[in-house]
Parts: structure tokens; C-alpha cells; sequence
């Protein structure tokens, strides 16, 4: 089972997590980040053997990109090359290459729901490098884009999120969108890897197959969150490491 995390957009806990973790998502700059905690993110992934992958968003800064936009397909397009460009440029200078991208925040959300979105953001890494895996919430668009192409699809599922019964997630600002307890966050992510299902906050239960559990780096119990998972994950005989590795 892999572990990922959203890294290198400003959090205290980017290192420490980088120990827990066989995936990094490594912020491009458009909602978070720059260029220099770009590289040093990369340079920790490096150090720790974390595949590294692309966090590429909506030009969204101020709303650390989260806002929903409506976007001409060919500045996603292009907005998609740049942002994985750039971090595949420093990743090359210190002798890394990127295993995967995925998309942050209203950008991935919006992915998820709206095949022509999936469809532009699919083309953009599959003319960048077809051999990149490309994350998406489990069950979306964007998985079923990324198939349609050939792209390697890994699908995603959050420890810390709540779900919808349709399996999107609660929107953040709404009741029940985070998970604030620890022993929650763990008896849904041991749900979704060893039962291939998670409860929406409906009380229905929604099936998927997880690929990827997310650890959100930006939360107050992140860390600790991260440890109890990786910890549990261990003594259930579950080995973490990254898609395709050996």
C-alpha cells in the first residue's frame, strides 16, 4: 500500500513525514510553495528513497487553490506543463526523476466530477511523460481519463476526509468534511485498504479499491496521524511502499 502527502507548501511537518511516507506531492508554486522549498523537498525525498510526483493546481495563491475556476482548456493545459516542468527541472539538477502527478485542491475535485476537466488534465501529463502515474480520487473522471489513455491510474483515498454517498468528498467548510480523530482516521483507512470500502457520513457504505491512502501534511494532527497509520499499517503485515516499486 502506497502512503502519499501533499509536501512543500509551507508545512512544519514536510521532514518528519518524509520518514512515514513512500510518496510526495510536491507543490508547483501556483497555490503554494516556491522555488527553493521545491528543491529542498526534493532533496529530502531523495534522502529518505520517496518517490517524488508533481502538485500542480489552479493559479490560486490566495486561496491556497481551493477555489472552483472555469478555466479554456488550453490554460489548464498549459498551466499543467509548466507546473510539472518546473519540478521535473529540479528534480533532474539533483539526479531524481517524477514517478507521478497529482492534481491539488479544486483542481483535483473538479477532475473528479467532470470528464472534459479529467480529459485536458490527462493530456497534459500524458504529453509530458506518458510514463508518469497519475493520482486521482478513487472511482472519479479522473481515473477513468487517465485508463482511457493509457496512463498508469493510481486511485487515491484520504484518511482524514469524509465522504459523500456518491464517494466525493465532503467539501471542505462543511460539517463532517475532516476527520479531527485519530482513532476515526485510522478505522477508515484500515476500512478502505483492507475492506475496499469507506462509510459516507450518510451511514451508507461506498466500495473502492485503494491504491493510495493520502496523508494531509497541513493538519494539527498530522504527524501524529501519519505515525499511528504507518505504525498500524506495519503490524497488520501491510508493506508501504510506492506504485511500481520493487
Amino acid at each position: 500500500m502506497d502512503l502519499n502527502a501533499d509536501l512543500g507548501e509551507g508545512g512544519v511537518s514536510d521532514q518528519a513525514l518524509l520518514g512515514l511516507i513512500s510518496s510526495a506531492n510536491i507543490a508547483c508554486g501556483w497555490h503554494a510553495g516556491r522555488a527553493f522549498l521545491m528543491q529542498q523537498t526534493v532533496a529530502w525525498a531523495v534522502q529518505h528513497g520517496v518517490a517524488i510526483g508533481a502538485h500542480p493546481s489552479f493559479p490560486d495563491r490566495d486561496n491556497f487553490g481551493r477555489t472552483e475556476m472555469n478555466l479554456p482548456p488550453e490554460e489548464i493545459y498549459s498551466g499543467m506543463l509548466y507546473q510539472i516542468g518546473a519540478l521535473a527541472g529540479i528534480a533532474e539538477a539533483q539526479g531524481a526523476k517524477l514517478a507521478h502527478v497529482k492534481p491539488h485542491g479544486a483542481l483535483y475535485n473538479q477532475a473528479a466530477r467532470d470528464p472534459k476537466l479529467a480529459d485536458v488534465i490527462v493530456a497534459a501529463v500524458r504529453d509530458f511523460n506518458p510514463s508518469l502515474a497519475l493520482y486521482g480520487l478513487a472511482n472519479s473522471a479522473l481515473i477513468d481519463a487517465a485508463r482511457r489513455v493509457g496512463l498508469t491510474a493510481i486511485q487515491e483515498v484520504f484518511a482524514d476526509r469524509g465522504y459523500n454517498a456518491d464517494g466525493t468528498l465532503v467539501k471542505r467548510g462543511t460539517p463532517g468534511a475532516m476527520i479531527d480523530d485519530a482513532d476515526q482516521a485510522l478505522a477508515q483507512t484500515m476500512s478502505m485498504v483492507r475492506d475496499s470500502r469507506v462509510q459516507a457520513i450518510d451511514g451508507s457504505w461506498v466500495p473502492l479499491i485503494a491504491h493510495s491512502v493520502c496523508l494531509h501534511g497541513d493538519g494539527a494532527h498530522a504527524l501524529a496521524f501519519a505515525q499511528r497509520i504507518r505504525a498500524h499499517l506495519t503490524q497488520e503485515g501491510i508493506i508501504v511502499a510506492a506504485p511500481g516499486s520493487s
